[in-house]
């Protein structure tokens, strides 16, 4: 009860008709393995060429379209948003403009209000200095009548009480000489 092998050296099949190793393997079914590897591998092209490949190719263009045409919305957009930097830059310094334009004019007429109440001021001033110089001016020559007055009495007092005869137009003589200097 031997085992015995029915091919010759090199088969790949054991005396039971079962294979020994891996089959793929075997060098004498590589021409069969082979005919159907190419067979397989048409189909798979064919397959892809025909079903698949068209598929994905109309996908990808698909997507192309849709980012080119999102790249182009974008860079119009980006225009606009350039635009619109633009506009409200333009619009900003306009508007800074208008604000010096109403500034400066505010200060012209708070300078002219101003200018005004200084001159109304100045001429208030000046009128109640007017007024002061002459009172001043009235109570000086009040003040010199006074003085002369006094002078007099004093004077004529003072020659009464050093024993002379006081002479009143002697004595107004005296006095308004001495008052002139």
């Amino acid at each position: 009860m031997a085992t015995e092998t029915t091919g010759a050296v090199g088969t790949c099949v054991d005396s039971h008709g079962s294979a020994i190793g891996m089959p793929q393997l075997c060098f004498d079914w590589f021409p069969n393995q082979i005919f159907w590897l190419v067979v397989t591998l048409v189909v798979v092209f064919l397959v892809l060429s025909r079903v698949a490949l068209p598929r994905i190719a109309a996908i990808l263009a698909e997507r192309k379209g849709t980012i080119t045409n999102d790249l182009a919305a974008a860079e119009d957009l980006k225009a606009k948003a350039v635009e619109a930097e633009e506009a409200y830059n333009k619009a900003l310094a306009d508007a800074r403009a208008e604000a010096q334009r109403i500034a400066s004019e505010a200060r012209a007429e708070i300078q002219a209000d101003l200018d005004d109440a200084i001159a109304k001021a100045d001429a208030e001033i000046a009128a109640k200095a007017a007024e002061s110089e002459k009172a001043i001016a009235e109570i000086r020559a009040g003040a010199l009548e006074s003085i002369k007055l006094v002078a007099k009495d004093t004077a004529t007092e003072l020659v009464t009480a050093l024993g002379g005869k006081a002479d009143a137009d002697a004595i107004a003589g005296a006095v308004d000489a001495r008052m002139k200097g």
